[in-house]
């Protein structure tokens, strides 16, 4: 039951036996006043969740009494019902101008003032829950907001990494990350036979490099006090000041960190990967080079051969035309030697045209070569 306590206030003594004698049996706990001063001198010390006031007092009436307990926001929350021998429409609608929740009038029963009360102790049953649904509500709100604010400076920091092409440059922008979030960390690079470490003010201890030795290999997560360590295969991280205050927070942090680092990671391995395949072309184009040179070379030298081909065989021939007449060959050995000359050159024509072969066959590789290099 919500209702526990409850202060009645009246200048009457008997007044206040009678409401004494009807709660006696009830699990209520009951303290007295008989006057407006004592009732606000003593009500914040007892804090009650009902007040019975009655309307006609000395020095200061209920009414007065009401608009002092109203307008203090320690005890504005506290239920009043009038108590009066007067139930006039007036004089109701008085006590409801100044912050009455009910109104009793006396001479008044023990089931109508139990009454009274149940109700009274249903409002404050649903007051309470509705308090803890707004209270619920609230901290989901914020939550929400806190979430989406920390979803956007994560969804910032996925984009903005795809820009960075070195190790360097990324580690120092997981730092920058985390601190947005509030938190002092440090981070382990491992790749390509190198080990780098990145802190908030540059240099990570001595101890924290040794604990990032100790734990890269035993398993993903580790959580110590208020600290938590992240491990993947090329990163490790440690975090110092995890929000322990706040489960909430503290889970939903852990969660963040450990995405972050996730795509880190991926990044990391981008990164590298990008700087295989430069080193890759680079040898590709130190060989393609080196082919296209060996091509043109071997290209030069046919050409050279087959020109000094053609200034030999011209000049055989020339001889020829001014020899044979004068040696006193017959016709039959003349004809012999022309058709043997004639023989050579045609060989020698052929061999061009192999020649020509070769030099289509190393243009189609080159080809293939330059289309190999833009890709």
């Amino acid at each position: 039951m919500a209702l526990t306590k409850i202060l009645a206030v009246d200048d009457e003594p008997f007044n206040l036996e009678i409401i004494e004698e009807i709660l006696e049996d009830l699990d209520f706990e009951l303290k007295v006043a008989v006057s407006g001063p004592e009732c606000l001198s003593m009500v914040e010390d007892y804090m009650p969740q009902v007040i019975l006031l009655d309307v006609s007092m000395p020095q200061m009436n209920g009414y007065e009494v009401c608009k002092s307990l109203k307008s203090n926001p320690n005890t504005a929350h506290i239920i009043v019902m009038f108590v009066s021998a007067r139930g006039t429409v007036e004089e109701r609608m008085e006590g409801y101008s100044v912050g009455a929740e009910d109104y009793i009038v006396k001479p008044f029963g023990h089931d109508e003032l139990k009454s009274k009360l149940n109700n009274l102790n249903q409002v404050l049953v649903e007051k309470e829950s509705l308090e803890k649904q707004v209270e619920d509500a609230t901290s989901t709100a914020f939550n929400a907001m806190a979430n989406s604010s920390e979803m956007g400076q994560i969804v910032n920091y996925v984009e903005n990494i795809g820009f960075i092409n070195d190790p360097q440059s990324l580690g120092k922008a997981l730092i920058d990350c985390l601190q947005s979030f509030n938190l002092q960390s440090n981070v382990e690079f491992r790749y390509a036979n190198v080990i780098e470490h990145f802190a908030l003010h540059g240099v990570c201890s001595p101890i924290v490099i040794e604990l990032f030795e100790m734990l890269k290999s035993k398993g993903r997560l580790h959580e110590f006090s208020h600290r938590i360590l992240v491990n993947y295969e090329y990163i490790s991280l440690l975090v110092l000041n995890m929000p322990d205050h706040d489960p909430d927070k503290h889970g939903r942090i852990r969660d963040h960190v450990c995405f972050i680092v996730s795509v880190t990671e991926q990044q990391l391995r981008a990164i590298m990967t990008k700087r295989i395949l430069v080193s890759q072309q680079e040898r590709l184009n130190t060989v393609a080079n080196s082919v296209h040179s060996k091509f043109h070379s071997l290209i030069g030298l046919l050409n050279d051969n087959r020109k000094n081909n053609e200034r030999v065989f011209k000049q055989l021939q020339e001889n020829l035309e001014v020899r044979i007449p004068t040696m006193g060959l017959d016709e039959d050995q003349e004809v012999f030697i022309y058709k043997k000359v004639d023989e050579t050159i045609q060989n020698s024509i052929a061999r061009e045209e192999s020649v020509q072969e070769v030099k289509a066959s190393f243009a189609e590789i080159e080809q293939d070569l330059s289309l190999l290099l833009k890709s």
